[in-house]
């Protein structure tokens, strides 16, 4: 089974999240950079399910040059190859205009005798969240579609598939070729060997130049959620706590007095 699996550089957002000067985006000028984490997953699932197959992963991404560096992070834990879509003002690209640009991609290759069976997204990307491209790319393509997907076995005529709703964990079949959304928390991302590092340096990947975005960002604004406050307050010490501790258990119901 050979797959596209479409990621995203986003900013690492382990620390403090700043927005930019626009207001639309976040300020990554002091940030590192990863992948999403739904993304992690799709790119396992997609590595898994290819062994498995005896097929192949491609890695596909809409962003700047140095997204080629999460390219070669998948590529390291066990994709093929990858291919960049280069741009430099990837957020002025609307959902709808990425899976276009990933929809013109899985044509052109078709067309040259390369076809994917299944093309494999995050579920949202960490940065923006806009749960959009994936049901946009099934519409552009004309396939079937499933989000929310945490893990999924391949059969003879198609995909069975897990995921979480509202009443617990929901099965599908999925006849191919097909998109799925991926969620985070089915599988376990694998970390790249020394191998698979020093392959992924020599991996090919093919760039183009991203076109004009059609629909361009709809995105307003973001805003911030303002950071709660907290404080502590000190019961006393050793043993002369003691009283003070049992008034505030009794006031919370965790004992009775």
């Amino acid at each position: 089974m050979d797959i596209l699996a479409c990621i995203k550089r986003v900013p690492d957002i382990a620390g403090t999240v700043a927005l930019d000067d626009t207001g639309t985006g976040i300020d990554d000028s002091g940030l590192g950079h990863t992948m999403s984490s739904h993304e992690e997953c799709a790119v396992e699932l997609a590595i898994g399910t290819a062994s498995a197959t005896g097929g192949t992963v491609t890695v596909l991404t809409v962003g700047p040059a140095e997204a080629v560096e999460q390219l070669r992070a998948a590529v390291a834990v066990g994709a093929n190859d990858g291919i960049l879509i280069e741009t430099a003002e990837a957020d002025a690209f609307a959902p709808e205009d990425i899976a276009q640009v990933i929809g013109d991609v899985v044509r052109d290759r078709a067309e040259a005798g390369q076809t994917f069976d299944l093309v494999l997204l995050g579920n949202d990307a960490a940065d923006t969240g806009d749960f959009q491209v994936g049901i946009r790319l099934a519409y552009d393509l004309g396939y079937p579609v499933l989000s929310n997907i945490q893990s999924f076995t391949p059969g003879a005529d198609g995909l069975e598939a897990r995921g979480i709703g509202p009443a617990g964990t929901e099965v599908f079949s999925l006849d191919l070729p097909a998109v799925i959304a991926v969620q985070e928390g089915g599988v376990d991302p694998r970390y790249p060997s020394i191998t698979g590092r020093m392959k992924a340096k020599k991996a090919p990947i093919v760039e183009y130049d991203a076109p004009e975005p059609g629909t361009g960002s709809p995105r307003i604004r973001l805003e911030l959620p303002e950071v709660e406050q907290s404080s502590v307050t000190i019961l006393g010490e050793g043993p002369e706590a003691a009283p003070a501790l049992v008034d505030v258990l009794e006031e919370i119901g965790v004992i009775r007095p």
